[in-house]
């Protein structure tokens, strides 16, 4: 569904060139999941932007569906890590905003948005403004907001990192459930290790920048909440956290 051929990304600014990423190779197969992992700064976010058509590579291919990314595409929705959710707008506004966008008929867009909160367990604050929402709330009806739009490829930008433990490992197990549900095609950006394993089916270890994929390791135990008390999960959290550390 994704590759990426020899993708570059260079800034220019009055101080000079900063290239960003450098020789990006990749390949993801529809309804794969995929994380990827790296030091601060390795251009992972810059990526991600290239897949949601929000940047252009200076150098290089970006192709979805043998298509290449000229900007946003319809079946293509985002989650960042600060929700993006519109203040005076209530959870159930938020959640049905693409749908609006899209001009999607009252009934349609109410069961769907009724449909999808309920799963993620936030129906009960439909009417509730995002001041009145905890992190783990919001974080749901951006989710929601999100999968409203059916999307075949989901990008996410550190979604849980301001979330406290047990509140983002019960929103990963959310997100594992989806995927099997629905078997839409993501990529995680992530600077968990443990996330990354738990949830990336293949983990791409990013350099320092400039970005380029130095290591690729295939997750195929992924895809029950009990992954994480398994031998196989630990061992390979260990071989990503050494590759880590030698890169660093």
């Amino acid at each position: 569904m994704i590759k990426l051929s020899d993708a570059k990304v260079t800034y220019t600014t009055e101080a000079g060139s900063h290239p960003a990423l450098a020789n990006i190779a990749l390949d993801i197969q529809r309804g794969d999941s995929c994380v990827l992992i790296g030091p601060t700064g390795c251009g992972k976010t810059t990526l991600l932007y290239l897949l949601a058509g929000l940047q252009r590579p200076t150098g290089g291919s970006v192709q979805i569906n043998g298509a290449p990314v000229a900007g946003p595409r319809r079946g293509t929705s985002v989650i960042l890590q600060q929700q993006g959710l519109f203040p005076w707008k209530n959870a159930f506004d938020n959640t049905t905003l693409g749908l609006d966008i899209r001009g999607v008929s009252d009934p349609d867009r109410s069961s769907k948005a009724r449909d999808l909160m309920e799963k993620l367990g936030i129906w009960d604050v439909k009417d509730s403004y995002p001041a009145q929402l905890s992190g783990g709330q919001r974080q749901r009806v951006a989710i929601a907001r999100s999968l409203a739009t059916d999307p075949d490829l989901l990008l996410m930008d550190e979604p849980f990192s301001a979330l406290d433990a047990m509140t983002r490992e019960t929103l990963q197990n959310l997100i594992l459930s989806l995927w099997k549900d629905r078997r839409f095609t993501f990529l995680l950006v992530t600077h968990s290790i443990e996330e990354a394993v738990f949830l990336g089916r293949r983990v791409h270890v990013l350099s320092p920048r400039p970005g380029r994929i130095l290591r690729s390791f295939e997750n195929p135990g992924i895809g029950e909440i009990s992954y994480r008390m398994t031998g196989e999960y630990h061992r390979r959290c260990l071989e990503i956290r050494d590759t880590l550390q030698r890169t660093v």
